[in-house]
């Protein structure tokens, strides 16, 4: 388990057999008891050769280390971990690799399922996910069995364009142009300078354009040490240049060569459609200007008829032809899709108007009705449709895209004394800036990195990432966020993540994969769309039928029989748009769009959704489940007196508190250290050293305990002290009983057996928390209080907020079957919480929210990441969730709509009645607009306010 939340993102996975660098191990480690035990694992394999990195998760026994294979085995690290005393009883070495790949040619949800079987019949792929609005494949798979060439392959041999975008290891690539590169022996002198340069892992060289791409390890070095390696490669007079070059931009040279492609498809169909439709619709109507279609060629063959199969032939089978392949590639692999049902429809239409040419010719009495109109006026307006569909799916993720664009391109990189002025001063690409750099930032510049302050003073402004309006204050040893404006002073900062390690790459990162991930509501598209287009076919076959059979029977009167047509015309023109005006496009698009959007606009408001499950089952949150310390509470407690109960000292008090509650990383421990540190000062000199402590214990809920020289010290609540056999007397009793009616919690510290003391601690309720559990009162949800705090302490907090029911005192597995326990009474259950003691109730949650300012761990448990850490993001997140639901159903409507109201006009209910039938060059104006309808009806989620919007004081 990893202990940054954002880890999986950066881990590089696609590595081919040849080039295997880095690898990833998990151990299960068993009787891991606390913070301690978790340290020894940690120094004993750092202290390996080869170790890159590790994280021990101290909830489950989890380990996940990062090795070099060439190094070390990972044999020898489970060998190594068994002799600090644990017991490794699982090991699992992980060998699954990542790549995304841009399929083109997507048209309908049969589309995007074609190519995950494809993809999933491919040896070595475990699991790919196909998404259809976003036009990516994200393709989990073996490298030992299969790599991302046969995965392009399999893809492509479906029918679809396929491009990779990024592979697992992409995250710390350098691309790089080259100068001076003339010879054989100049490529090899630079392969040789990169492959033995520190911290790269693997170089590749394009002789032909005269690029590299570079992986390296970012803690080691970066993109300046590399170029500057080329540059030092010179030799005589040959002089190597490097300068960088970006490959990400091809995704959108690609979108707008697809929307120029449609553009030119459609422009182009209708050069020679439109005359087609005024031939055969217009001119005929002003007898005077028409007459002249009427001339006859050579028997009853007209001018007109000529005119509209010459013009309507490059329609079909030029600007028809991506029709006539999809078809070929859907029927191929036995499913049938959009292309299948145009092709039919604009084929039937077309030859059944070249057998009327050839009769015409051949025959001196023959005349009949031809559709040459019909053909090409559906073809364009499919064409138009699909230009539409792709101009408003490009705004879908106008949102994300903002985000991306937040990084400057430019930055200001210094050099400090050792008094901190600033030696020299170079404006370099953003892309140059490397770990532990010291970047300058002037007032009204953004921030290109994540970093630390090291000097001066100003005000941030997050609310690109946080939605945070208010400004936040940033002086030195504070933290900036890559993408945010400061204000007014000037900074330096001390680059701690660069490049794709930022927060804002991986807030986008995981947008992008909530993205892709498929919402259970598509599911039902999906089942529908697998058997609506046979259904649609034989729907246009009993049309037909129904309608010629009735005819040529002298069922129904001659007169509904247009003019110039007979039964078998009128009954193909129906049939026709039977198939046209069905298609399911629409449908496939109803719910990825929609999550798009949603995904989107709750990043730029700092509610970070990961995947279209959270966001569909967040909808139905009827309890919410609210951590205190950290969730409720500010999270940062103050002592606000201390007490001593015996004949201790009050420095003996504060050394015995500081020496053990400072290998506690809880937040009452680190407020208790520091209250006890001014205590030693104001009554005696602080010693710099902390006393050594043996045994330290950490007991989950409850406090600390450790022995100090040769005396046994106990800190924590009365629980503990119970425990332990440490008598309270009821002049503590009382001490504790007045505090806890004021919300307050007791730390009692026990120094060989007797309370010595205790420390009073608050912890400020947050401002808005009162009125979001008033605000969710209104949705008609419940709020409840799980909490490890004491019963007394836990209440006060509660009956401040207006929670009604309190459950105190509880342990971190206890929080999980509280949880469970709601759920089994049939309620969906969203927990709130920020801390490693909440992780196992946000996974058992059908909904997980942690607050952004909470720990890594709680933060990679949850579903959904409150990025403000404020409460009201709750209600964002449950409200944005249940409008996304309401236009995914609106959605549905309009695509399912068009169909069942679509399908009998096509079919000619209506026009024995009234007389109205559905041309199909209209049905096909009616498939496009459908898609249109729903696409816009996604977009407008950008116009999403948040319901309830406290300003912070």
């Amino acid at each position: 388990m990893e202990a940054n939340g954002f880890d999986d993102a950066k881990i590089p996975l696609l590595q081919t057999p040849e080039d295997v660098t880095v690898r990833i191990v998990m151990f299960q480690i068993s009787d891991i008891k606390c913070a301690s035990c978790v340290n020894s694992i940690e120094s004993a394999a750092m202290n390996l050769n080869g170790v890159k990195s590790i994280a021990v998760s101290p909830l489950d026994g989890r380990a996940a280390i990062k090795f070099v294979p060439k190094i070390i085995t990972a044999k020898k690290i489970k060998e190594t971990i068994e002799d600090t005393g644990f017991r490794v009883i699982e090991l699992d070495e992980q060998e699954i690799s990542v790549c995304r790949v841009r399929i083109k040619g997507m048209a309908c949800t049969s589309c995007s399922e074609s190519v995950e079987n494809a993809l999933q019949m491919v040896d070595g792929v475990k699991k790919a996910i196909v998404g259809l609005a976003l036009e990516e494949a994200k393709v989990h798979f073996d490298p030992n069995l299969t790599d991302t060439n046969k995965i392009i392959e399999a893809i492509e041999d479906a029918g679809f364009g396929a491009d990779l975008i990024s592979s697992g290891n992409d995250t710390n690539k350098l691309h790089l142009k080259l100068e001076g590169v003339d010879s054989a022996e100049d490529v090899n002198v630079i392969m040789s300078s990169l492959e033995l340069a520190v911290g790269v892992n693997h170089v590749e060289m394009d002789l032909t354009e005269h690029k590299v791409t570079v992986s390296y390890d970012p803690d080691i070095t970066g993109p300046r040490s590399l170029i500057h390696c080329i540059k030092e490669a010179s030799c005589g007079p040959k002089m190597y240049q490097a300068t960088l070059y970006s490959p990400s931009g091809q995704r959108e040279k690609d979108k707008v060569n697809e929307i120029r492609m449609y553009r030119d498809q459609f422009l182009f169909s209708c050069l020679f459609s439109v005359p087609v439709f005024v031939f055969a619709m217009v001119l005929p109507m002003l007898p005077p200007y028409g007459n002249w279609l009427n001339y006859k060629i050579h028997n009853m063959l007209t001018l007109g008829l000529f005119l509209r199969w010459i013009l309507s032939t490059p329609v079909q089978f030029i600007v028809g032809k991506r029709f006539y392949m999809g078809s070929y590639h859907a029927l191929r692999r036995r499913s049938a899709n959009m292309d299948v049902l145009v092709a039919l429809g604009t084929n039937a239409a077309y030859f059944y108007s070249m057998y009327i040419l050839i009769k015409e010719l051949t025959s001196d009495t023959f005349q009949g009705q031809d559709f040459f109109e019909t053909s090409s006026m559906l073809i364009s307006f499919i064409l138009l449709g699909k230009y539409m569909e792709i101009l408003a799916k490009g705004k879908t993720s106008d949102a994300l895209g903002k985000l991306t664009q937040l990084v400057p391109d430019k930055a200001y990189l210094v050099a400090i004394d050792t008094d901190g002025n600033v030696i020299t001063e170079t404006e370099i690409d953003t892309q140059l800036i490397q770990k532990n750099d010291i970047i300058k930032i002037v007032p009204g510049a953004k921030i290109p990195i994540d970093g630390i302050v090291i000097k001066g003073k100003s005000y941030a402004n997050e609310s690109m990432i946080t939605g945070e309006a208010r400004p936040v204050d940033k002086s030195p040893g504070d933290k900036v966020i890559s993408g945010t404006i400061n204000e007014n002073g000037c900074l330096l900062v001390k680059a701690t993540h660069v490049g794709s390690d930022t927060a804002l790459s991986q807030i986008v990162q995981l947008v992008e994969a909530a993205q892709l991930a498929k919402a259970p509501a598509q599911k039902l598209a999906d089942h529908i769309s697998r058997v609506f287009v046979p259904i649609v076919v034989i729907a246009a076959l009993i049309t037909w039928l129904g309608w010629f059979i009735l005819g040529e029977a002298g069922i129904y009167p001659k007169h509904w029989i247009p003019k110039a047509m007979d039964a078998f015309e009128l009954a193909l023109q129906f049939a026709i748009s039977v198939l046209v005006v069905a298609c399911p496009c629409a449908l496939g698009l109803a719910t990825p769009t929609a999550v798009m959007v949603a995904s989107g606009m709750g990043a730029s408001q700092g509610v970070l959704i990961k995947g279209g499950d959270a966001l569909e089952k967040a909808h139905k949150v009827k309890i919410v489940v609210f951590d205190k310390t950290g969730t409720l509470t500010v999270g940062k407690p103050v002592v606000v007196s201390a007490v001593l109960f015996s004949e201790f000292s009050m420095e003996e008090l504060c050394d015995m508190a500081i020496a053990v509650e400072a290998s506690s990383e809880h937040p009452i421990a680190k407020a208790v250290v520091a209250h006890a540190k001014k205590l030693r000062q104001k009554f005696g000199s602080c010693p710099e050293e902390v006393l050594d402590v043996k045994d330290f214990e950490v007991h989950m809920g409850a406090g600390v305990s450790g022995k100090v020289g040769d005396r046994t010290v106990v800190v924590g609540n009365k629980r503990l002290m119970h425990a332990c056999n440490v008598p309270i007397c009821s002049e503590v009793e009382r001490y504790i009983s007045e505090n806890e009616n004021l919300a307050r919690t007791c730390v009692l510290v026990s120094i060989e057996g007797k309370i010595a003391g205790a420390f009073s601690v608050t912890d400020p309720v947050k401002p808005e928390a009162k009125r979001v559990i008033s605000f969710l009162h209104s949705m008609g949800i419940s709020s409840i209080m799980v909490t490890g705090d004491n019963c007394a302490t836990a209440t006060a907090i509660a009956n401040e907020v207006g929670i009604g029911e309190v459950f105190a005192e509880t342990d971190p597995v206890g929080k999980a079957d509280k949880v469970k326990d709601l759920q089994m009474k049939g309620m969906t259950v969203a927990m709130v919480g920020d801390g490693i003691n909440d992780s196992p109730a946000l996974v058992a949650a059908d909904i997980g929210m942690a607050i952004g300012a909470g720990t890594d761990v709680a933060i990679e448990a949850a579903d959904i990441v409150l990025l403000k850490s404020s409460l009201e993001d709750v209600i964002t997140a449950i409200d944005l969730s249940r409008k996304t639901m309401s236009r995914i159903r609106l959605n549905y409507i309009w695509a399912l709509g068009y169909n069942i109201l679509g399908m009998p006009i096509a079919a000619g209910v209506l026009y024995p009645f009234i007389g109205v039938r559905l041309p199909p060059w209209l049905a096909g104006a009616c498939m496009a607009a459908s898609s249109l309808c729903v696409v816009s009806s996604s977009l407008l989620l950008q116009f999403y306010k948040k319901p309830l919007h406290i300003e912070s004081t």
